[in-house]
């Protein structure tokens, strides 16, 4: 958890501490008003509620937000593949940085879902993979279309599955 938190606040950029400043500048604001008004009480917890609400959702949800806008990236799948002598499972595609900045680096992961047939299983599945295989490309610049090959393995499974593409840009 330790590594976790450490490298998470090593990778912040610029934009992100600009973002975690502007929330709290409104959390405070919005308790501000909230004291103000203190006279008018719904209208008050309705403030004090608000800013609660900027201070818990608001940095998770614009550095989501933001890092989807500022790292937009494509990935197309473009062949999976089973090998028959060998447990494992090949999966060819392409990334494209989509975004107005290069790419320092982009870990690709590569992900097995089992797949049931029942819609309700299927997507229940997606948040949990069975499989996972990870590469780290670098030096992508922008409107670079890359392709990629990662194997995954060792790949036992012999039901149904389908392969599920991410890829996390810096």
């Amino acid at each position: 958890m330790k590594n976790k938190l450490s490298t998470f606040l090593h990778e912040l950029i610029l934009y992100d501490y600009i973002l975690f400043g502007a929330v709290f500048v409104l959390f405070i604001l919005f308790l501000l008003l909230a004291i103000l008004n203190r006279k008018k009480v719904g209208f008050s917890l309705l403030l004090l509620l608000v800013s609660f609400l900027i201070l818990v959702l608001g940095p998770s949800i614009g550095y989501i937000q933001m890092h989807a806008i500022l790292f937009k990236n494509t990935l197309t799948l473009t062949n999976q593949k089973k090998l028959t002598f060998t447990e494992a499972v090949v999966v060819k595609g392409t990334l494209l940085n989509g975004s107005k900045r290069d790419f320092k680096s982009c870990t690709i992961t590569a992900s097995a879902v089992k797949m049931v047939g029942n819609p309700v299983k299927d997507y229940i599945f997606k948040w949990k993979p069975f499989m996972h295989a990870r590469i780290l490309e670098e030096n992508i610049a922008q409107g670079e279309l890359r392709e990629f090959k990662i194997i995954v393995e060792p790949f036992t499974y012999s039901k149904k599955y389908t392969i599920l593409l991410g890829a996390k840009c810096r």
